[in-house]
C-alpha cells in the first residue's frame, strides 16, 4: 500500500506540477527513507502522526545532513501528506504544523564578465555548436535543462527572444542579444545539414533524450575552462545563470526584469541577487559622495 500511495503521489506532481525527474527521484528517495523509519515502529505511512514525523525528522537531523537536504525532506513530506488529504485519504493533515529548519542562504557564484568573455571566445573556436550554447546560456540565463531541451520551434524566424518552457510548464519569452540571434542563425543552418533525420530539439543528439545531455555540456564546459586557464570548479551551467543574472543586476537591471527572465515565480528568490547591488552602491558611495575622500599622504 505505501508503495501505490507514494507512486501516486509523484504520478500527480509529473502530470500537475511538471517537476523534474531528478526532484521525482529525490521525492521517492525521501518518502522511501521515511517509509522505511515508520516500518520500524509498526506505522503505515497513511497512519503516521504529527509526533510521528517529528520523531523522524530528530532521527533525521541526528544524521547530520544538511539543512537544505532536511527542507527537501520536509518538503516531499510535507506535500505527499497534502496529497493525500486532498484525495481523501486522511481527517487531517499530520504535517500542518511542522515547521522547517532554516537554511542559510548561500550567495551565488558567478564569473567576472571577462571571465564570460573569454570562455564564449574559446568556444568560438572550438564548434559552432559549443559557441551557440554559450552565447545562448549567457544571453538568455536558461537553466541547463531549458537550454538543451530547447526545441527548434523555440526559436522565432524573426525578433531577438526565445520561447521557453521552465518548472511546472510554464511558458515565459526571454530577449536575448545580437550576437546570440546570429550564432543561433548559423548554427541553424549547420544543424540542417548535420542531420541524418529529422529532430525537433535545437541541439540534436542520438541519445535516449534525442537531444545534448546536461551531462555531456557540463562536461564541455569544465574542458573549455581548463583550456583557457579558468579553474573547472568554478564552472558550470549554473554558474552561466548566475553570472547572467548578476552582470545584469550589476548594470541596473531592475529585480523585477530579472526576476520573469529567469523564471522565477517568488521575487524572493531572484533577492539572492542583490549582493551585486550592494557592492556597487558601496563603490558609489565610495567614489561620488562628498565626505568620501582620499588622506594625502604625510598628513597626520
Amino acid at each position: 500500500m505505501d508503495t501505490e500511495l507514494i507512486d501516486a503521489f509523484l504520478e500527480m506532481m509529473q502530470a500537475e506540477r511538471g517537476i523534474a525527474l531528478r526532484t521525482q527521484e529525490a521525492y521517492h528517495r525521501d518518502l522511501w527513507d521515511l517509509r522505511t523509519y515508520l516500518q520500524t515502529q509498526n506505522i503505515p505511512l497513511e497512519n503516521a502522526q504529527q509526533s510521528d514525523l517529528e520523531g523522524y525528522l530528530r532521527y533525521v537531523a541526528k544524521q547530520g545532513l544538511a539543512a537544505k537536504t532536511q527542507a527537501r525532506r520536509i518538503s516531499a513530506i510535507r506535500e505527499f501528506y497534502r496529497f493525500l488529504y486532498s484525495e481523501g485519504r486522511l481527517l487531517k493533515n499530520p504535517v500542518d504544523y511542522i515547521l522547517s529548519p532554516k537554511v542559510g542562504k548561500s550567495l551565488p557564484k558567478y564569473l567576472s564578465e571577462a571571465e564570460i568573455t573569454l570562455l564564449i571566445e574559446a568556444a568560438q573556436q572550438e564548434s559552432i555548436r559549443l559557441y551557440t550554447l554559450l552565447e545562448v546560456a549567457y544571453a538568455a540565463g536558461l537553466r541547463v535543462s531549458e537550454l538543451v531541451g530547447l526545441p527548434v520551434q523555440a526559436v522565432p524566424e524573426e525578433g531577438r527572444q526565445l520561447f521557453v518552457i521552465g518548472k511546472g510548464g510554464k511558458e515565459r519569452v526571454v530577449p536575448i542579444n545580437q550576437k546570440a540571434r546570429q550564432a543561433l542563425e548559423k548554427w541553424l543552418i549547420i544543424r540542417e545539414t548535420r542531420q541524418k533525420r529529422p529532430s525537433k530539439w535545437l541541439f540534436p543528439s542520438s541519445g535516449r533524450t534525442g537531444h545534448l545531455t546536461r551531462d555531456a555540456f557540463y562536461k564541455e564546459l569544465k574542458d573549455l575552462a581548463l583550456k583557457v586557464g579558468i579553474d573547472p570548479d568554478r564552472v558550470s551551467p549554473h554558474v552561466l545563470r548566475h553570472s547572467f543574472a548578476s552582470h545584469l543586476v550589476a548594470h541596473d537591471a531592475d529585480l523585477r526584469s530579472v526576476q520573469k527572465m529567469l523564471g522565477h515565480a517568488d521575487i524572493a528568490t531572484t533577492e539572492i541577487y542583490t549582493h551585486i547591488m550592494s557592492d556597487r552602491l558601496k563603490k558609489v558611495v565610495e567614489k561620488s559622495h562628498p565626505l568620501a575622500y582620499t588622506v594625502p599622504k604625510g598628513s597626520a
